[in-house]
């Protein structure tokens, strides 16, 4: 009798990432939320707010300016957590567990398939801004630049999610967990710059992670290639990675080991 063997870290993701990505094919109830919403506030917010942004300077573009939030929006808490849920549920991480696939590649494979699916919403999201004119100062190298800091705040930001995930097993508190993204969004420079904020709003803004990446994003399409806005967004990026990583594979690791 033969037993299996360890087929390599990378492959285990591989593996783990065709699944997911397959299942996320044949739910479009998945997707379809996640591309419309989105376009949804894009339009709503350009509609209704573009004679107000004028305030700020006739060579103000409030379209470039809400490009960066649409995206935000598409790509922060898309994720396969509810499918790690059903996992659970079904039995199937169990049986996962005795075979030798390392414990890290599980989530890992899963974060691989929610970059391609935040790659096709950024990708998206930012045609409907090309449309209503939309350009970027930095050109195609800038474009590609804003598709990679998209995914990986993405990517960065579904920590939250595995993390309820693995934690309850409970699907009704994974799709809850978007929640926690509301004062990220909305207690930032999200409709009007930085600068012109006040008051309490003005110094919780100043420490939002959400503000510089905002601020990075927009940098690539409004104003060009602005090292220091660049930096302080991928740091952003970074330091909320850290955490929500920390907290995810801490999670995988008590359901691994506890069951």
């Amino acid at each position: 009798m033969s037993l299996a063997q360890p087929s390599g870290f990378v492959r285990d993701i591989a593996t783990v990432a065709r699944r997911a990505i397959r299942t996320l094919m044949r739910e479009p109830e998945a997707i379809i939320p996640a591309m419309l919403i989105p376009m949804f506030f894009f339009a709503v917010n350009i509609g209704s707010l573009q004679d107000v942004a004028e305030n700020f300077g006739p060579d103000f573009d409030f379209k470039a300016f809400q490009l960066p939030v649409a995206i935000i929006f598409a790509v922060t808490g898309v994720s396969r957590a509810n499918t790690v849920v059903t996992d659970i549920q079904s039995g199937y991480l169990d049986k996962m567990l005795i075979t030798p696939v390392k414990r890290t590649a599980l989530l890992l494979g899963m974060m691989v398939a929610d970059v391609v699916l935040v790659l096709f919403l950024s990708m998206l999201v930012s045609v409907v801004g090309f449309l209503v004119g939309v350009r970027f100062a930095t050109g195609i190298g800038g474009y590609l630049l804003f598709l990679a800091m998209s995914a990986a705040w993405g990517m960065a930001f579904t920590g939250f999610p595995y993390t309820v995930a693995l934690r309850t097993g409970n699907p009704a508190a994974v799709n809850s967990s978007f929640l926690i993204f509301f004062p990220f969004a909305f207690l930032t420079s999200a409709f009007v710059p930085l600068e012109a904020l006040t008051s309490w709003l003005a110094t919780i803004a100043t420490y939002n992670p959400v503000t510089y990446l905002l601020e990075a994003l927009r940098s690539l399409i409004i104003e060009g290639w602005v090292v220091e806005d660049l930096l302080k967004g991928l740091a952003a990026i970074f330091g909320v990675g850290i955490v929500t990583f920390s907290l995810a594979f801490s999670a995988l690791k008590a359901r691994t080991t506890t069951g």
